[in-house]
């Protein structure tokens, strides 16, 4: 056999000496070696677990008093004073739509108003898969601008319908703004 080449039924046969007893090694000395390294692993892994255990504590105690800050900083939402008097942002845009000079912007006002009627009317409870079906099941006694409501919601249905061959006057949509108004006001939302 060449000298390069290793021999591999040598190395085979050692690790099978070493297994059986019959090597050069006692097996008595590899079960004491073993277990003594096994014993260090233990030892190391009840350390670490020790350690991650007070990490985890330490970090859920920082956490605990962290939010308690925040809730301590942060409970109180105080409203900067144009946000308060503003009320209805969106209604407050409708506003400005229809008092604009272009009919596109007072049909876009109708358009907002009726998609904010949905949401609340979606909001209180009331089924249906659109405003109409939602105001069919409204009593006249649970909501006494129901009638504004109604009328409010053709215009919008004219404007949806009819497009821009829809001639839509500013007294018009200012009425109509005004009845989406009336029950926006009878739902507390403006």
């Amino acid at each position: 056999m060449p000298a390069n080449q290793a021999n591999v039924e040598y190395f085979f046969r050692l690790f099978y000496d070493l297994f059986q007893g019959t090597g050069s090694i006692p097996l008595t000395q590899v079960e004491a070696w073993a277990a003594h390294v096994w014993l260090f692993i233990v030892y190391i892994g009840y350390a670490l677990a020790a350690a991650g255990f007070v990490f985890i504590v330490y970090s859920m105690v920082r956490l605990f008093e962290l939010r308690e800050r925040e809730e301590h900083h942060f409970g109180s939402l105080i409203l900067a004073p144009q946000a308060a008097e503003r009320g209805n942002a969106r209604w407050n845009h409708i506003e400005e739509l229809v008092a604009g000079d272009n009919p596109s912007q007072w049909k876009e006002a109708i358009i907002e108003a009726d998609i904010m009627l949905h949401e609340i009317l979606t909001n209180h409870g009331y089924q249906g898969e659109g405003v109409a079906e939602k105001l069919r099941t409204i009593d006249q006694v649970d909501l006494g601008s129901l009638q504004n409501a109604w009328n409010a919601h053709r215009v919008r249905n004219q404007i949806a319908h009819e497009g821009s061959a829809f001639n839509l006057s500013k007294q018009l949509a200012q009425r109509t703004i005004q009845q989406y108004e009336s029950v926006f006001k009878e739902f507390d939302v403006i």
